[in-house]
């Protein structure tokens, strides 16, 4: 599903099915003006480039409230949203690319969208100062410089030398950028003039401002909603007790207005089939099996889709699985073939490439995997030399899919002498991995509840490269940088086979994570509900929900 192997024919798709939405709104006399929306994941944070954002239900969630030059449609491809602004290409060699932010586009508290929050966005996620707990470097890191001046609605953004990023289009795209005047205001300072250094020495005066980013924007009942502007259709209304957030109308936004007034976003909960049953929620968009037999009402339709997610095993880069035998030999007996059978999809190999792709399905499939295949509990005991291994394996729950994972794994483990122990809550996700309450996380691509993916394999893969947020097992491999670096910069189908056959044997011998089979996606609706598509990255549905509509 990278962005860049897709057809123009994709992109027509993704246009027709807004089109066709809005038609559908535009001539239905009785709708309702209230849609219940139900997610795989919790809502800590408006800041969905953070680790914790990343991770959440939160970009499924604010797609359509923190807009950007792009978003991504139904097949994952990059739509340009011409309502924002646009992206002009000035130079290949270096690339440098022009961006221009729309005239009328403006912040729910009045505060124009500016250059300024792109140069935030880079000051974020390039890695270039410290401080940030951003989920990815991915492209951003590439960036050697942005001409920016504060207040300006034009940006220039120059590329590194021989770093022509294929998968550009990806930056500043839909819920990458958070309001950067937010930050001024609450510090007192101009974030553009403090990255440029007028305003003394960067190192003194970036950590308040990481600082400022990795918590501002927290979500919770207490949250004081006017750090929380939109520049999208939709706005946050409330928080509600449980962790719901209510979206609304944005009264300022200056493109089509929204369909619906009035979206409630529900994180999962373990009771999504009794609100389904009782017919209190018009959309859920779930990774398929977490919540059990979700059975579809006569008035409702439902389909299974995948998505660029891979669903794996991330071991902890401390504690009983620091050392590379003992990963092996957790993932030398998980039954990995039963498990894929049991979720009715292909076990997958893939670790650097996410696309749903034929050309490149194989390209991870080396000698090396097959020893993972199927469990082997002799060989993961004489690899442990004959020593007990206890491993806490945690995820977010609810989630029956992945407990009838962890009750594999631990049924197959039992006679290697490696005792399991489940941990699951809504409070298991990356921290709970970082902080060591366990030892292996599962979830998928980035340590997601839902997808997780990009869109772009390019993209996808920097969850293994060395300091990436999303990197959770804290993996170093100069080889595997050299080769996520390379993908990210080849457009050449032969190379990228290539790089990702290199990639395998290494990954396979490292272990740094264990991937188990691409996450499938359910989408649910109303039948009375209209405009609403699948998307497999971690946008999700959410990705057109100013264009859904429900009839009385």
């Amino acid at each position: 599903m990278a962005a860049r192997y897709r057809s123009a024919a994709a992109l027509l798709v993704a246009v027709a099915t807004a089109v066709s939405a809005w038609s559908v709104s535009a001539c239905t006399s009785a709708t309702v003006d209230q849609i219940d929306y139900a997610v795989d994941g919790g809502l800590p944070t408006y800041n969905t480039t953070s680790v914790a954002g990343a991770a959440s239900a939160a970009p499924q969630a604010f797609s359509r409230t923190l807009t950007g030059f792009g978003y991504h449609g139904p097949d994952g491809q990059i739509v340009t949203d011409h309502d924002f602004g646009s992206i002009s290409v000035v130079g290949r060699a270096p690339l440098v690319l022009d961006y221009q932010i729309a005239e009328a586009a403006v912040y729910s508290d009045s505060h124009p969208i500016t250059c300024d929050d792109l140069v935030l966005a880079w000051a974020a996620q390039s890695g270039r100062f410290e401080g940030f707990d951003a989920a990815s470097r991915a492209g951003y890191l590439d960036i050697e410089h942005i001409d920016c001046q504060p207040g300006a609605k034009k940006a220039r953004v120059s590329f590194f030398p021989d770093r022509n990023i294929v998968a550009h289009e990806e930056l500043f795209t839909a819920t990458s950028m958070m309001p950067s005047h937010i930050l001024s205001d609450k510090l007192g300072l101009n974030v553009t003039e403090a990255v440029l250094g007028k305003l003394g020495p960067v190192e003194d005066v970036m950590p308040k401002i990481a600082a400022a980013w990795n918590t501002a924007w927290r979500l919770d009942h207490d949250a004081d909603l006017r750090n929380f502007p939109s520049s999208g259709p939709y706005k946050i209304d409330s928080v509600l007790d449980g962790g719901a957030v209510v979206l609304v109308a944005n009264d300022l936004w200056w493109g089509a207005k929204p369909v619906t007034k009035r979206i409630t976003v529900w994180p999962q909960g373990a009771d999504i089939a009794d609100r389904v049953n009782k017919r209190v929620v018009e959309v859920v968009d779930v990774a398929t099996g977490s919540a059990g037999s979700l059975i579809t009402p006569d008035d409702y339709q439902s389909s299974d889709s995948p998505s660029g997610g891979i669903e794996q095993l991330i071991f902890a880069p401390s504690g009983p699985l620091a050392e590379i035998p003992a990963r092996r030999a957790v993932a030398l007996c998980t039954p990995r073939d039963v498990i894929a059978r049991d979720a009715g999809v292909p076990m997958v190999n893939s670790r650097l490439n996410t696309a749903i792709d034929d050309a490149f399905d194989q390209a991870e499939n080396v000698p090396e995997a097959e020893q993972f295949a199927r469990a082997d509990p002799d060989a993961a005991r004489d690899t442990l030399g004959g020593k007990p291994l206890t491993v806490r394996i945690g995820y977010r729950g609810p989630n029956t899919r992945l407990a009838a994972v962890v009750g594999a794994i631990s049924e197959s483990c039992a006679p290697a002498g490696i005792t399991v122990t489940e941990v699951a809550s809504d409070a298991i996700g990356p921290q709970a991995l970082r902080d060591g309450q366990i030892d292996v996380l599962l979830a998928s691509t980035g340590g997601s509840t839902g997808s997780g993916s990009t869109g772009s394999s390019a993209m996808d893969a920097y969850e293994l490269f060395s300091g990436n947020g999303n990197n959770l097992s804290g993996y170093h491999n100069d080889q595997i940088d050299g080769i996520i670096s390379a993908l990210a910069v080849t457009a050449d189908p032969a190379e990228m086979v290539r790089l990702l056959a290199e990639s395998g044997p290494v990954l396979w011998a490292d272990m740094p994570t264990l991937p188990l089979y691409r996450q499938q996606r359910t989408l649910l609706s109303s039948k009375k509900t209209y405009g609403v598509a699948a998307n497999p990255t971690r946008w999700g549905a959410g990705w057109n929900m100013d264009r859904w509509a429900l009839q009385q």
